[in-house]
């Protein structure tokens, strides 16, 4: 995604090192200026075959760290659609920094560029553009002006290149000793180790070398891997995984009551972690708001009603479109805002209460008739709330506000919980600013005005909006405000806001390039945070690519790692229609908006309710379903599973060249109680593997069956074809087998030297 560069990168004089080609007039010299109205001013190739570039030279070697692509004015065939960025302290030697591609658009782009090493960051002198493909595909490409960005402090780069080139002589010494290891040059191996006193790997990848490729003591291996595996030598590679969903519908216990809530969407939940409790509060059914109060326990799987009517309690009155958040230590739920329709925004309705629930004495009480009249925002709806619960301090960003107003006719927009076929706008629409809320003192605090003009030009303006997600970072103590909507504008920035700082900080404002590689800009969706995993998780509502409402309610979830700075897409439903939805109701969630999603940060596990599925021949209908999702990945028990499988498998594979008996008893026992018997693919496997042998290496071949190397292999070559030399290589191989999966700067070099080799 395009990205805002960091305070600390300042902007990079370069000159033109070497082209491809030009065409007429468009020399490369054209892109050190940016002059969006001249059509000239540009670089464009002669042609579109490949290799097409430019090799910029900066002024003195740097810590490059943005790119900005400049456009011209109008849109442009020549815009280039995929390109690569290269960089190297020589024209001779560089790396890849970025794999993108702009849009065809006016709007100039800036990327991050890689800059870091195993930590470290790295410098560079030459800088290469290669574009891939342009947005017309038969155009040559064109570059309008490009700018970079970085460090280029001579105290700074010079500690940068010393590392670099240390970096660089220490990981040459690794791959030849990699190299001497794997070909069993002992004495090359030891010797060059000696001198140079480098280390290869972690002590322990050492010494499951020694035992597995060296003495092929293969019970001690998977000894030592249980051991690695219980010190969290997995976790990295786990965390790398992609997340696969899996959906199940929650059903009320056949022993307890089976009460549970109706129909509804635009209602509120928390879960109290501490004691799996689930609580609900209001919506809208597709007639009218709701006043009741739910609880749900999820050890024993029970709804229970703990009011039908919260006002009749002392409670707040039936609502839609409010937002709650929960205090798990003093056992606090707070709500705030609701929705009105355009008959009751009268004067005295518009006030803005705000309740607290006293979970432990099941009581309700009024904090204050009108938060406005304390500091706090105005009668507000589809708002954000959340709560820094150490410092007892409630956030509420954004939602519209509510005003004495006509009805202005069907306009696109508000109420999210969709429960109107018309919606009502005033003549010029009101949003909220970014308030703070003092549990303890009863304080109010408001920490920014809404941006009016609606332009965010200062960096630290705030964009109001509804729709929105807004979450709490109780390890960084920073807010992630996520897209919304705004009056007939649907927003896809996302920036945080630091709560000791005062400051915000955009993580991206929203002209990313890549519409597939972040949600689509849409309103409704329901994010979590998990602060362990530092993740943040998004579940689609509304998106904005078709009118007809039915035909754009698609659910898709997102997790974006945070650390990473990256967007992953695991899960999409698309699918609207009534034999689809017949048909998986009963294995996913049907597409839906208005929902509520809540998440168990300690159990892993989101819990989804009700919504409405956007059908318009039905426009009352709303749902009442519960679900549990689970975002898995391989368990450190399963990937344990895998090593112990890939070393039986090759011991097999020794014990059948020299004795087939041994072999097939050691299939039915060791292997066989190695294999995951309920995954498919490893079963078939498994017994394709007792066809070996009986079978040549060519036969095994043709029939695909897994082998390791053959005595044909060319790996065997400088061994010589026997059997040590076979047994050494597939050991070898082996071993780069499990050493993928624990963390990369603990193994060998993934690189071979012979790869350095030109053709």
């Amino acid at each position: 995604m395009a990205e805002a560069p960091s305070q600390d990168t300042a902007n990079l004089k370069y000159s033109i090192h070497k082209y491809s080609t030009f065409s007429a007039n468009y020399a490369p010299e054209n892109i050190l200026e940016d002059k969006p109205n001249d059509q000239a001013s540009r670089w464009s190739s002669d042609s579109n075959n490949p290799p097409q570039f430019l090799i910029l030279k900066l002024e003195r070697p740097a810590v490059l760290k943005t790119i900005t692509f400049g456009k011209y004015e109008k849109v442009h065939v020549c815009n280039i659609k995929k390109f690569r960025v290269y960089g190297g302290l020589s024209d001779d030697n560089m790396v890849l920094l970025l794999e993108s591609g702009l849009k065809n658009d006016t709007v100039p782009e800036t990327f991050l560029l890689k800059h870091t090493v195993s930590g470290h960051q790295f410098p560079v002198r030459y800088v290469k553009i290669v574009p891939l493909q342009s947005w017309g595909s038969t155009f040559n490409f064109s570059i309008w002006h490009v700018s970079l960005g970085g460090c280029e402090d001579w105290n700074i780069v010079q500690k940068c290149i010393n590392w670099y080139t240390t970096y660089r002589e220490r990981e040459a010494i690794r791959l030849c000793l990699k190299h001497f290891r794997q070909h069993n040059y002992t004495e090359a191996f030891e010797s060059l180790e000696k001198r140079t006193r480098v280390t290869l790997e972690d002590p322990r990848l050492t010494k499951l070398h020694k035992l597995l490729v060296e003495q092929g003591d293969f019970d001690g291996s998977e000894k030592l891997i249980s051991e690695a595996a219980r010190d969290g030598l997995f976790q990295q590679y786990i965390s790398q995984q992609e997340y696969k969903p899996q959906w199940t519908p929650i059903i009320p216990s056949p022993t307890g009551s089976r009460q549970q809530p109706g129909m509804r969407g635009g209602h509120q939940m928390c879960i109290d972690t501490n004691t799996q409790t689930i609580y609900l509060f209001g919506g809208w059914d597709g007639n009218q708001d709701l006043s009741d109060l739910w609880s749900y326990q999820v050890l024993s799987q029970e709804w229970t009603c703990i009011s039908r009517d919260t006002h009749a309690k002392g409670g707040p009155s039936a609502r839609s479109c409010h937002k709650m958040c929960l205090d798990p230590e003093r056992r606090q739920i707070f709500t705030l805002g609701r929705y009105l329709d355009s008959a009751l925004r009268v004067p005295e309705n518009l006030k803005s209460d705000f309740y607290m629930y006293d979970i432990e004495n099941n009581k309700w009480t009024q904090i204050t008739e009108d938060t406005a009249a304390l500091g706090g925002p105005r009668l507000i709806f589809d708002h954000q709330m959340v709560m820094d619960v150490e410092n007892r301090i409630i956030y509420v960003f954004g939602g519209r506000v509510l005003t004495p107003s006509r009805w202005e006719g069907c306009v696109g927009g508000l109420g999210l919980d969709e429960r109107r076929n018309n919606t009502y706008t005033p003549s010029e629409a009101i949003f909220s600013g970014l308030y703070s809320y003092h549990v303890a003192t009863n304080t109010w605090t408001k920490l920014r005005d809404d941006d009016c003009a609606g332009n965010g030009t200062g960096p630290q303006d705030i964009k109001s909006r509804i729709g929105h997600s807004m979450l709490f970072h109780s390890g960084t103590r920073q807010l992630f405000i996520l897209a919304g909507q705004r009056n007939k504008e649907y927003l896809t920035d996302f920036f945080t806001y630091n709560i000791d700082s005062d400051t915000v900080t955009y993580i991206s404002d929203g002209s990313g390039k890549d519409s597939a590689s972040v949600p689509a800009a849409g309103f409704t969706q329901k994010a979590t945070i998990d602060p362990q995993l530092n993740e943040i998780h998004v579940l689609s509502g509304l998106s904005k690519d078709k009118e007809k409402r039915e035909e754009n309610v698609r659910n898709s979830f997102w997790v974006y790692d945070i650390s990473q700075n990256k967007w992953s897409c695991i899960y999409r439903n698309e699918q609207t229609g009534e034999t689809y939805w017949n048909k998986m109701q009963h294995v996913e969630p049907c597409p839906r908006y208005a929902h509520q999603l809540v998440y168990d940060d300690t159990k892993k596990v989101h819990y989804l309710f009700g919504g409405n599925p956007g059908k318009t021949y039905l426009p009352k209908m709303r749902l009442d379903d519960f679900w549990s999702l689970r975002l898995c990945r391989p368990s450190t028990e399963q990937l344990f599973q895998t090593c112990v499988l890939l070393i039986r498998k090759h011991r097999f594979s020794e014990l059948a060249r020299s004795n087939s008996v041994e072999a097939l008893k050691y299939l039915q026992t060791e292997l066989y109680s190695a294999v995951d018997h309920g995954n498919p693919s490893q079963v078939q496997e498994f017994q394709a593997l007792a066809t070996t042998l009986f079978q040549s290496p060519e036969d095994c071949a043709m029939t695909h069956t897994p082998l390791l190397p053959s005595e044909d292999d060319p790996s065997l070559k400088a061994e010589g074809s026997n059997d040590l030399g076979w047994v050494h290589s597939s050991r070898s191989q082996l071993f780069d087998q499990l050493t993928q999966f624990v963390p990369e700067h603990m193994t060998q070099p993934r690189g071979n030297l012979v790869d350095l080799i030109p053709y």
